[in-house]
């Protein structure tokens, strides 16, 4: 039986012209990568086509991306914020660099914790969202019933949402930071006591333009990855409500993957150019 199934992995292998065949998951991923891409090329061509856009649904779409963000990003961001002060004290006051610690919590929180946690948060949340509206439209047939009517769906229901997310994730990231770094002045103040003047003077004074100009930069690339990608989920979704649902979810782990591979190289250019 080994020997036979053994063989018949090999006969797969090669297909009637000879040729080695692509294994199906890698050949599923290739063709969604591609439909990727093609549906970012169609936003290109359509965010730099004037006709179609409508200021009343970008304004509603930030609204909805930055306000129904708000509580989530900044509950996380306290706690980010008071939770990284607490771990970290003990081991600043073994080494005797205890009053190092508000520039520790600031550049960390500044430069790499705040951006990614955010944007992962914003990610689950956002990218979801997308995901599932915009599959439950394409599984009712919303989206043909309004190219049929003359609308441009695509105008209409993706870049506005794209352009909202660009818009608003680095907003929610520097409301985020604020609101960890509150966080971490309440976590330093339950063991000991800093005038929040000193506090907020160390963590700033810490900071450099290297900290704080690409740390913002790669947040406007979190939010169109974000975006973008839960647009293209919902466009894409199976017929059925468990398509709405494999949309949904697969808007977030694509979502959360593209984050990670972006703050990669966002960090290999910041330690090449910057630092």
């Amino acid at each position: 039986m080994d020997t036979a199934r053994t063989v018949n992995k090999k006969a797969d292998i090669k297909d009637e012209q000879g040729g080695v065949k692509v294994p199906r998951r890698l050949e599923s991923f290739l063709i969604e990568l591609a439909e990727l891409w093609l549906f970012f090329v169609r936003f290109i061509k359509e965010f730099f086509n004037p006709r179609g856009y409508d200021l009343n649904e970008f304004l509603r779409q930030c609204y909805l991306v930055g306000l129904h963000t708000l509580a989530l990003v900044g509950i996380t961001g306290f706690i980010m914020g008071l939770v990284l002060t607490l771990q970290s004290r003990p081991i600043m006051i073994q080494f005797g660099a205890e009053a190092m610690l508000p520039s520790m919590v600031s550049i960390s929180i500044v430069r790499e914790i705040g951006p990614v946690i955010t944007a992962l948060i914003c990610a689950g949340k956002i990218g979801s969202g997308m995901g599932a509206e915009l599959g439950s439209m394409k599984v009712t047939e919303q989206i043909d019933a309004m190219e049929v009517s003359g609308t441009n769906p695509y105008k209409y229901l993706v870049t506005h949402r794209v352009l909202a997310t660009t818009l608003m994730i680095p907003l929610l990231v520097v409301y985020s930071d604020a609101i960890s770094m509150v966080g971490s002045y309440v976590g330093v103040n339950i063991e000991g006591k800093i005038s929040p003047i000193l506090f907020f003077d160390q963590a700033f004074r810490a900071l450099r333009f290297a900290d704080i100009f690409p740390a913002f930069i790669k947040t406007f690339f979190f939010g169109f990855a974000i975006g973008l990608i839960g647009c293209y989920k919902g466009f894409v979704a199976e017929k059925g409500t468990e398509g709405v649902g494999k949309s949904a979810n697969s808007a977030v782990v694509v979502s959360s993957l593209a984050i990670f591979l972006i703050d990669m190289v966002a960090v290999q250019i910041t330690t090449t150019y910057f630092l």
